[in-house]
């Protein structure tokens, strides 16, 4: 079996971005004329690694699928009801994705300038180093000017030998941790086997009340399981929430 035939890619896709403005859904923002998640699905196509990627829709959903419609392409949907988290979403893909993948890639549909490169650079940093967790990094000077983008990121705490052991995100973190300027954009690969079976360890015990994916980086610590890591440019990490941020990636776009 051939890479491209053990990994399965993950799009979340199901929120609604009030703080853009208007009544679309988020991914629908455009950047360059065209909408976040469309950037981001050419980026896929040109990977080759999933030619059917799962897409996890909610608000406004059928709106998402008939844009999605014009692509020409295929995707399965899975639908968010709740918005209960990160980790929340990725689960609800568990009953389709079960034993059609050995690896599983989450992408963002709010993330445009993620690049063919990079989604394969972290499928292959992960089947090479077998280990179960393989996730970009950042790595910031400071959050000033357009890097104001990355302040709400979860930030990457390593420990003494530079080993990744957990994540902080923003509104959980202390004073010290949101200092630090190396941040998580969230793509993650992972032994799809592993991920199954932990995301029922997930909490909501946070200030957000939400199950985060990024808890499985300590899950796998407190386990004795290293998290490997590439990092990546800070361009390919770029979202956006608000009007503000997506003229951040207005600039950026190409």
């Amino acid at each position: 079996m051939q890479n491209r035939e053990k990994t399965k890619i993950i799009i979340l896709a199901a929120g609604r971005g009030i703080r853009m403005g208007g009544d679309l859904p988020k991914v629908l923002a455009q950047v360059n004329g065209k909408s976040m998640i469309k950037h981001l699905l050419e980026s896929v196509h040109e990977s080759g690694i999933d030619d059917k990627p799962v897409i996890v829709v909610g608000y406004k959903k059928e709106v998402v699928m008939d844009e999605l419609s014009k692509n020409n392409r295929q995707y399965h949907y899975i639908n968010e009801d709740l918005l209960l988290g990160t980790g929340y979403a990725v689960n609800l893909t568990k009953d389709y994705l079960k034993d059609k993948a050995e690896n599983i890639i989450v992408l963002y549909g709010d993330h445009p300038f993620v690049s063919a490169e990079t989604i394969k650079k972290l499928r292959d940093k992960h089947i090479k180093s077998r280990k179960k967790i393989t996730m970009a990094t950042v790595k910031l000077k400071d959050f000033k000017d357009w890097r104001i983008n990355f302040v709400n990121f979860s930030r990457i705490i390593r420990d003494g030998n530079g080993k990744i052991i957990k994540d902080i995100q923003f509104k959980d973190a202390s004073d010290e941790e949101i200092k630090i300027t190396e941040v998580n954009p969230c793509y993650f690969c992972f032994n799809a086997i592993w991920l199954w079976s932990n995301l029922e360890m997930l909490r909501d015990n946070n200030v957000q009340k939400e199950y985060y994916l990024t808890d499985l980086i300590k899950i796998a610590t407190d386990n004795g399981i290293e998290t490997e890591s590439i990092e990546i440019e800070a361009r390919e990490a770029l979202g956006a929430n608000t009007k503000a941020e997506l003229g951040v990636l207005e600039r950026f776009a190409v």
